[in-house]
């Protein structure tokens, strides 16, 4: 047998008791298939797999997740795991675990962006203006006086469509002009953390004063924290009068300098000139208290402002540079698009070899089109560029899996125990302003040691995207007295889950408040809406008082269920039905594209093209 197995190449083995065993130094198959005893492991980002761990620490996926489940953890092989929770594990088998996070693509790009710089680099940049206030004001037309051009004949109607950004010069001093359709894109680039204004100039008519965008542009200024020039534009009239508009000012902390304050009011008229001069001084002079500079002479960063789809050239972005220099044949990168620059043009159309800081271009060269209010970075090479991008996209995912966890009142006391909320930020619309103003200081006046309670913006009127925006950007609750949300507000609050908040008495919104900081709320009543009828026409019938003929155009109208009635999305009544017809006969509910008879309890003021809205309320329990 020992010749046998010779013969078939097993010399080197030695034989025992008519066994083969093996040599001195070798492993038994026995002892190969034991697991390596691993000491000291580590992990690479802010999560680990338990398939990933067991690899890792060289034990069995099924003996960690029996360690995790007396740990109190329920987990499957393909669960993520924190680093503590992790650590935790090893200890139980004795391996020292430890957390080490390779540097991304993005941070080693970043590194080079966020050296900071020596004070004998930085040189004096132009300011970046943004022109805000309420349509039709004059915005772009005090633009086409500055800049000697003619932007309005272009724009339908004579509105805005776009943002733009020009650059004039005043006193051999370049000024940058963002013009922008209005709050809403400022405050969308900002959300995406784009802090490119250093002035804001707040126009305002001088016969007609503040105006609900006017009051929106300051707010969504303090906001941003940016000092802001009123510039009282259309002087050429004859029922000009700034006194009044600077005495509505002060109604939003904004004290003229004539009147003992510091904020800066230059009367203007687009049409004659006048006061244009002074208001450009004005920039200037702000701007040097600001000691606005920047380094040109390093890789440029700056901020896309409009990015669109050209049919001949492939994206085209308008950038505005905020440090460093860009030039043709630059590798960039902005958001999850990514290329090198092919072409640049500035303001005035011309092509371009680079552009220092506080200079709008226009570029060509992206993969893709860019978001307005992404970050534009120059990168090293190619490679690199294209590696951000693709690490940028796979986040994005990621926090879509992951729902972004905002403000609401059920979970405020236990955001305040854990040190999360300091300022506990709140948007206030109501249907008359009287309202606004009583809502504002009680619910300020709830401040205390741990949480500040401070209303960001207040207004009159239905509650409407740009609250929402507003409210997405600064996690703000929503509250509204005898208003209701539209539609597009409405389904924007949901996406973004924000927190809509609706009362018919104010001391109700109070105490609810101040509940949530206690952490003592009361059981929760759900509204679900059933539906929405439009009132087309009004009968009066003798005994049963006002009908309202409407057409059912969402849902369903229930008899059972309550009923507000909408004027331009004002709640003027909320109740009961007192009957609902079809014809001459009762009805138990009547469904979308129906027509109906509507008479509301004990209410008879109903006008065409009033909104019914029926819903009904549950209970819900709160979480313990």
């Amino acid at each position: 047998m020992k010749e046998t197995f010779a013969a078939a190449g097993g010399l080197d083995d030695e034989w025992r008791g008519g066994k083969r065993r093996p040599r001195k130094g070798q492993f038994s198959a026995q002892q190969m298939m034991q697991p390596i005893q691993v000491e000291k492991a580590y992990m690479t980002a802010e999560t680990i797999t338990v398939k990933d761990l067991s690899e890792r620490i060289g034990k069995p996926a099924a003996e960690i997740i029996k360690k995790l489940f007396l740990l109190g953890v329920m987990a499957t092989i393909n669960q993520e795991l924190d680093f503590d929770t992790a650590q935790l594990v090893c200890s139980e088998f004795g391996v020292e675990f430890e957390l080490k996070i390779e540097k991304t693509y993005e941070e080693t790009m970043l590194e080079v962006q966020e050296k900071q710089d020596d004070e004998g680099d930085l040189l004096p940049r132009p300011p970046v203006v943004t022109i805000m206030g309420h349509v039709d004001h004059g915005k772009t037309s005090l633009l086409d006086k500055i800049r000697l051009t003619n932007v309005t004949e272009g724009e339908a109607g004579g509105i805005t469509q776009h943002i733009g950004a020009y650059t004039v010069e005043i006193h051999g001093q370049q000024i940058t002009f963002l013009d922008t359709p209005g709050h809403e894109a400022f405050t969308a680039m900002r959300a995406r953390g784009a802090q490119v204004t250093d002035i804001v100039i707040l126009v305002v008519a001088a016969d007609d004063g503040i105006m609900p965008q006017t009051i929106e542009a300051i707010n969504h200024s303090k906001a941003a924290g940016v000092p802001i020039i009123v510039a009282i534009n259309k002087m050429d009239r004859e029922s000009a009068n700034p006194e009044r508009v600077k005495q509505e000012l002060t109604e939003y902390s904004l004290v003229a300098e004539d009147w003992g304050g510091d904020t800066i009011c230059v009367p203007v008229s687009a049409v004659s000139g006048q006061g244009i001069e002074q208001l450009l001084e004005m920039i200037l002079l702000t701007s040097e208290m600001k000691e606005l500079k920047a380094n040109p002479n390093r890789p440029a960063r700056g901020t896309i402002v409009e990015a669109r789809l050209d049919r001949g050239r492939g994206p085209v972005a308008t950038v505005l540079i905020q440090s460093g220099t860009i030039h043709v044949g630059d590798t960039i990168v902005a958001g999850t698009a990514y290329g090198r620059v092919r072409a640049m043009l500035n303001d005035k159309g011309e092509p371009v070899p680079s552009a220092g800081p506080s200079i709008p271009v226009e570029l060509i060269g992206f993969s893709d089109v860019p978001e307005a209010g992404d970050t534009l970075n120059v990168a090293d090479d190619d490679r690199l560029s294209r590696q951000v991008a693709e690490e940028r996209r796979d986040r994005i995912k990621a926090q879509q899996l992951k729902a972004m966890s905002k403000a609401t009142l059920e979970d405020l006391f236990n955001q305040i125990a854990q040190g999360q909320v300091k300022d506990l930020n709140i948007i206030v619309k109501a249907d008359v302003q009287g309202s606004v103003e009583a809502v504002r200081q009680a619910l300020e006046k709830l401040s205390n040691e741990e949480v500040r309670v401070k209303v960001i913006h207040g207004g009159v009127g239905a509650i409407n995207e740009s609250d929402i925006m507003l409210a997405a950007v600064s996690g703000a609750i929503v509250v509204g007295f005898n208003v209701r949300p539209e539609a597009k507000a409405k389904e924007n609050a949901e996406r973004e889950k924000i927190d809509l908040r609706l009362y018919r008495i104010i001391y109700d919104a109070i105490d609810e408040i101040k509940a949530a900081m206690l952490g003592m709320l009361t059981p929760k009543f759900k509204e679900t809406v059933l539906g929405h009828a439009q009132v087309r026409q009004v009968f009066r019938v003798t005994g049963a008082g006002t009908i309202a003929g409407s057409y059912i155009t969402d849902g369903l109208v229930r008899r059972n269920g309550q009923v507000r009635l909408l004027r331009d999305n004002i709640v003027v009544f909320e109740g009961r039905l007192s009957s609902l017809k079809r014809f001459k006969d009762d009805a138990r509910e009547v469904a979308t594209g129906y027509e109906c008879g509507i008479g509301l309890e004990n209410y008879n003021d109903i006008k065409e093209n009033d909104v019914i809205e029926c819903f009904v309320m549950d209970e819900i329990e709160r979480p313990a």
